[in-house]
């Protein structure tokens, strides 16, 4: 049986449990009126005919929730179907103002012990769960993934960094990092990237274009005389994109190679400052958002980072391609990695505690309407008839019971009452 069919049944049943107690009244009240004279009888009668009263003033009262009874038109009946529209919307405001809260929302995820809920997990993912996931998306990845998929990524982040604010969550970010010791590791892996693209021609020439606009930028912020003498130099050919981009190289290599490198050392002092910085100077952090949308508006740099994708994404495709991905190898070993941090390292998972309860609790705040909306717009959808079933199907019982109820306690109370009258008349 469906679940459709065997949601429908229950309510059938209960539907005629009613309509026989209603007819059993009914009945009992006919049975009783040519014995109404005697005192039994003109009680027994009274019982019936409240109950048939008591019934039939249920019954209408459910009905008139759904529809018009017996299909007429009378005022404030068909209540549902009239007042739907009304009803989503209030539906959508409750839940969005009332239930999914900021405050609601903090209060109830504080009661989860995310930490503890990490711990566990990263203490049952195998390394061979980890490799099955990375295959599964590698070799999808390397099937589906379109040629401007990359370049439409780039432009999505594009667009999400220059509408958002970065130097709080840049802040955050060099936080946690320099926490658990990942500074240095991000200085070098982002210097040992830079120092691999710098060897490529095509990267080497936008980085020169970059270097040009940079320089013909604050050749323009400058004075006169300094601005005279940077062109001067240029003209002389003492200002050589070439040789500027070539002391670039050599000074990213030795901050990869040499941890001792006076330039590493320096990065790490400023990546140390920087959070509490950043928070502290509004100055500082406003220089970042400006100079943040001024990389990220430049002609050379879009085309820079767009020539980036392109060749980012033909490599991807390439390696995941083959039998043997270092790609999803170098995948596997940093989640590996990742596992095994958060099952051992107790702050970091107090960390991530803190950050995914408040992100949870940024998010309700940041979407809050649109879900209220997506409610009221889902309510609104069901239409009053979907409405009307979708009720009926799950509160049928109940329904009917009223019906019921309505026939026994109007039985009762008639019951009572004829025999108040009776005793006042033996008095």
């Amino acid at each position: 049986m469906t679940s459709a069919v065997a949601s429908t049944v229950p309510p059938r049943r209960q539907r005629r449990l009613a309509l026989g107690v209603l007819l059993a009244a009914v009945g009992l009240a006919v049975v009783a009126f040519p014995l109404r004279a005697t005192w039994w009888g003109g009680w027994v009668l009274a019982i019936a005919e409240a109950g048939v009263v008591g019934g039939l003033a249920d019954w209408f009262a459910v009905t008139a929730l759904f529809r018009h009874p017996l299909g007429l038109p009378i005022p404030h009946t068909a209540l549902i179907p009239a007042n739907w529209q009304l009803m989503a919307a209030r539906v959508g405001t409750m839940v969005g103002d009332r239930v999914l809260t900021a405050e609601y929302v903090t209060r109830e995820v504080s009661r989860v012990d995310v930490a503890d809920l990490l711990a566990r997990a990263a203490e049952r993912v195998r390394p061979a769960d980890l490799e099955s996931v990375v295959g599964t998306v590698a070799r999808w990845a390397a099937a589906e993934l379109p040629p401007d998929a990359a370049v439409d990524l780039v432009a999505w982040l594009r667009r999400l960094l220059l509408a958002r604010p970065v130097a709080p969550l840049l802040a955050e970010l060099l936080e946690v990092a320099h926490r658990h010791g990942w500074d240095q590791r991000v200085i070098e892996g982002l210097a040992g990237i830079l120092v691999d693209a710098l060897q490529r021609p095509d990267f080497r020439e936008a980085v020169a274009d970059l270097v040009d606009g940079v320089v013909g930028s604050y050749r323009q912020r400058m004075g006169a005389y300094p601005s005279l003498l940077i062109g001067l130099a240029n003209v002389l050919g003492l200002i050589n994109r070439d040789r500027l981009v070539s002391a670039l190289h050599a000074a990213l290599r030795r901050v990869v190679d040499d941890p001792d490198d006076p330039l590493r050392r320096r990065l790490a002092e400023v990546l140390a400052e920087l959070p509490a910085r950043l928070r502290a100077e509004p100055e500082l952090a406003a220089r970042v958002e400006a100079a943040k949308a001024e990389l990220l508006s430049s002609p050379v740099m879009t085309k820079l980072v767009d020539d980036v994708a392109v060749g980012l994404h033909r490599a991807l495709v390439d390696d995941l391609g083959s039998g043997r991905s270092e790609l999803a190898a170098w995948l596997i070993d940093q989640l590996e990695r990742v596992r095994a941090m958060v099952a051992s390292d107790g702050a970091l998972r107090r960390d991530l505690d803190r950050w995914l309860k408040a992100q949870a609790a940024a998010l309700v705040g940041r979407y809050q309407d649109r879900i209220a909306d997506f409610i009221e717009r889902g309510v609104h959808a069901l239409g009053p008839e979907g409405a009307v079933r979708l009720i009926e199907e799950h509160a049928g019982d109940d329904l009917q019971y009223i019906r019921v109820n309505g026939t026994v306690v109007g039985g009762l109370a008639g019951g009572a009452i004829y025999g108040i009258h009776l005793l006042l008349r033996l008095v």
